[in-house]
């Protein structure tokens, strides 16, 4: 059947739901919304018939498919006439790109390649007028008009829009933009990130295993090609550059046509500059080889671990692949052992939880849990905790998964599942060497959970993690995993609930003040407030400089929530009781939650009330 193509009639409606190109995926024939009123004008002029519409339009319920697209793909109506007839009905010329010859480089320069990208169109024509030159913009979303007045604004130009193939527009922004070298995307990120060319160079992989898979076919492919040295100095810009910004990880998340690298500083996402969508599987396989990952496999999670120097300084990255729909994200941990702060005094600890904290360190036997979210400075709270009891008549013995810092008098064992080497294992093991103090990295199952009980219940000091959202919640996560409570009971010494919140920047702190009544809504007690004659309480903030990039803060502060296992506390895990009624028992006993922390840190001037909400939660 010809279809005949009409105007819209008088008074008919023009129901429209547009969307971005940018969302179609590549290689779609049109990336144009149409809603059911245009289906209906479609069978009304003859174009379709109302059985085609019925079945695409049943195809679109099941698959949410677009309904145009569904249109063509189902074989009733060519991608050609389709177009032409939505042209018609917005009031604009069909133009088929592919009988165009070569589009003029000062053309092509009036729209950058991202923006012809992100919005599916691009520039085919610039013709002179009197009133000013016109662009012509070909569009595969003619309803997407905001995006041709941003242009008209860009660009100086009169503008006017084709309807175009997305399929026809996407290939030629692949052969008419100028594609970036390695080297060239390497030399715009160097200038983004304000780096250089040495610090990119300056990065030297310690683990020979690693560099010795350096000959995979990947690497042999990109040195063929002669991009080889500039992936390389990506990744390793990647690594100097998060060091330099003190980060603790590094995100790299592919999306469908672009990269992004975030960096994790203070305990905060950073978006950093990135390489190129085409850079993607470059940079994923330097990276996973230089962690002595499989990079033929890209369907199943990998871990790795990458030592490296940066200035003559060691470091050890915890790499953690994942397939993603988009390729596979990379998430690497750094971890550096000489900034490890193993002083108690200058965690953060309040008098009162670094008293009970003390207290229980000493204590000849039992065991003690240190809960919170990854991030969360648990490692260091236990190292710091090792370090203290760290003496030669204390022999200690550590299970870890991974061991991220190694202390000199300490016995280290690394996880390793494949061989049966777990937690539970371990720490079997660890019973027949003699201990003193015994550290389980995390209790993950009912069979370690027992298994730490018994020790500490036969005469040694454990020490283990949990991830629970308060200190009280420990109790109930026990319980969940199956320990008995007159376990629990008799065994548990101390729960330490910690988070960290951003440090305000020495640099550039600043004192402003806000109304007394509004501190007291978010929990601050009126006697904690030191007011002013009117009603004003002084408060500290950061203005942004060099040293905290802009960002106000520089660093991070503990908060402690220590829950110190009472005799009190013991009879209500023996009668079960739920956790607000250990809540109760324990603030009246001297516990300080983590927001009551949180205000102390706020009115002591070391963070501010931004951060405290974010970290805390209000009882």
């Amino acid at each position: 059947m010809s279809p005949t193509v009409s105007t819209i009639p008088s008074g008919a409606s023009r129901e429209t739901r547009p969307t971005s190109g940018a969302n179609a995926a590549p290689g779609a024939g049109l990336s144009l919304s149409i809603p059911k009123r245009m289906g209906d004008l479609m069978v009304e002029v003859g174009a379709l018939s109302q059985e085609m519409l019925d079945q695409a339009l049943e195809a679109q319920r099941k698959t949410g498919g677009k309904l145009g697209s569904l249109i063509v793909s189902m074989g009733f109506l060519p991608e050609e006439k389709l177009l032409e007839f939505l042209a018609l009905q917005v009031g604009i010329r069909f133009e088929k790109i592919s009988e165009r010859g070569p589009i003029p480089p000062e053309v092509l320069a009036a729209v950058p390649e991202k923006l012809a990208r992100e919005h599916t169109l691009l520039p085919i024509a610039l013709t002179p007028g009197k009133d000013g030159a016109t662009l012509t913009i070909a569009v595969s979303d003619p309803l997407n008009v905001l995006v041709l007045d941003d242009l008209k604004m860009m660009t100086g130009y009169q503008v006017v829009s084709v309807l175009a193939s997305e399929r026809e527009i996407l290939e030629t922004i692949a052969k008419s933009y100028k594609q970036e070298t390695a080297q060239e995307a390497l030399d715009h990120i160097l200038e983004a990130s304000g780096s250089s060319a040495a610090e990119a160079q300056g990065v030297q992989t310690v683990s020979a295993d690693a560099e010795a898979r350096a000959a995979g076919d990947d690497i042999l492919s990109l040195e063929r090609t002669g991009e080889g040295s500039p992936v390389i100095q990506m990744a390793n810009l990647l690594i100097h550059s998060a060091i330099k910004a003190r980060a603790s990880d590094i995100h790299l998340e592919p999306f469908p046509k672009e990269v992004k690298v975030r960096f994790r500083i203070d305990g905060v996402l950073n978006e950093q500059p990135a390489p190129p969508k085409r850079f993607q599987n470059a940079l994923t396989s330097r990276i996973k080889i230089m962690a002595n990952l499989d990079i033929a496999e890209k369907r199943m999670p990998q871990d790795g671990r990458i030592k490296l120097k940066v200035n003559n300084k060691e470091y050890a990255l915890r790499v953690s692949v994942l397939p993603v729909v988009h390729g596979e994200k990379i998430v690497m941990r750094i971890n550096d052992a000489s900034a490890l702060q193993v002083d108690l005094n200058k965690l953060g600890f309040e008098p009162e939880a670094r008293a009970v904290f003390d207290k229980c360190l000493r204590a000849p036997y039992g065991i003690n849990l240190i809960t919170g979210p990854t991030g969360s400075g648990k490692s260091t709270t236990l190292y710091s905790a090792l370090s203290m009891l760290n003496e030669p008549g204390v022999n200690i013995s550590t299970i870890e998964d991974p061991v991220e810092y190694q202390l000199l008098g300490i016995n280290q064992v690394q996880v390793n599942a494949e061989i049966g080497l777990n937690f539970a294992a371990g720490l079997r093991s660890f019973l027949r060497q003699d201990p003193d103090v015994i550290m389980v990295g995390e209790i993950r199952d009912l069979e370690t959970a027992a298994i730490s009980i018994n020790a500490a219940l036969t005469g040694h000091l454990v020490f283990s993690t949990l991830h629970t959202n308060d200190a009280p919640g420990a109790i109930t996560r026990m319980g969940m995993m199956g320990i008995e409570p007159f376990l629990m009971s008799s065994s548990l010494l101390m729960v330490v609930a910690q988070r960290l919140v951003r440090g305000i920047c020495k640099e550039c702190r600043e004192t402003y003040e806000v109304d007394a009544d509004w501190l007291v809504k978010l929990g601050v007690a009126k006697h904690q407030l030191q007011v002013s004659e009117g009603g004003k309480v002084a408060l500290s903030r950061g203005k942004g400089c060099e040293n905290c990039v802009g960002t106000g803060y520089r660093g991070r502060i503990g908060l402690y929530e220590v829950l110190e296992v009472t005799d009190p506390i013991r009879k209500l895990i023996m009668d079960r009781a739920p956790i607000s009624a250990i809540k109760d028992v324990a603030r009246k006993q001297g516990m300080v939650n983590l927001r009551a922390c949180g205000i102390r840190k706020l009115l002591s001037g070391q963070t501010t009330v931004e951060e405290m909400i974010r970290v805390t939660a209000a009882e």
